[in-house]
């Protein structure tokens, strides 16, 4: 999978990328990711981005120029893709959630436009952006941290890069529900023990807790979860 990240801070992904997940799965050549400088296609010896908003009020907006001018360069030097989903990272989009990563696993290439300032130019949105997306209820500086969160969920599922498969499948929101309680040794931790069911090798009791405890947790922190199932 090829992600091509649109950003004015392309250090902040030095060190996201090489470490955890998506260090491996760039290094099994699983995932590529293209960082991109807006400022490169700035029109202007300042390399400025943003302006004020016409209208008047508060913040500056991403101007459309730069944006369409990297979009442009992905398309023309990077993308292999005949048509490649453009997803824009704010808290007006849908809300992320592994159904939507799972949706995105089946790309061959995938662009993002990280944001920054008050907004970016509606007309940016209106022509190119495919996708909108939101990790949650409130505000943060810039589409960076986003891009970041998308691309670690989505490095997790390609083929090869967990070496046990099934860790992924039996996390939370794999089946709808919140993941099970979990524990290792030792045994005995501050007064604290692991339960009898799990040290008894029975696994078809284990997997029978496993599914009440998840029911459970779901119901008590999430309940709005389980009339998806």
């Amino acid at each position: 999978m090829i992600i091509n990240v649109l950003t004015l801070f392309t250090s902040m992904f030095h060190d996201f990328l090489s470490e955890s997940i998506p260090f491996i799965a760039q290094e099994k050549e699983k995932l590529k990711v293209n960082l991109i400088d807006i400022r490169d296609f700035s029109e202007n010896n300042r390399r400025q981005v943003d302006d004020y908003p016409y209208g008047g009020g508060a913040g500056m907006v991403l101007k459309p120029e730069p944006i369409a001018g990297a979009l442009k360069y992905v398309n023309d030097h990077l993308s292999s893709a005949p048509t490649t989903p453009i997803i824009y990272f704010t808290p007006q989009g849908r809300l992320l959630n592994q159904q939507i990563i799972r949706e995105y696993l089946e790309k061959e290439e995938i662009t993002i436009i990280c944001g920054h300032y008050k907004e970016i130019d509606q007309r940016i949105r209106d022509k190119y952006v495919t996708d909108e997306i939101s990790i949650g209820d409130y505000v943060l500086s810039g589409g960076e941290l986003p891009a970041m969160v998308f691309i670690d969920a989505i490095s997790r599922l390609l083929d090869g890069v967990i070496s046990d498969p099934e860790s992924a499948q039996t996390d939370s929101h794999e089946e709808g529900l919140l993941g099970c309680p979990h524990y290792t040794r030792p045994y005995e931790f501050e007064g604290m023990t692991v339960p009898e069911v799990l040290c008894n090798g029975n696994h078809k009791e284990i997997d029978k807790w496993r599914r009440e405890k998840s029911i459970a947790l779901t119901n008590r922190i999430r309940p709005e979860l389980l009339g998806r199932n």
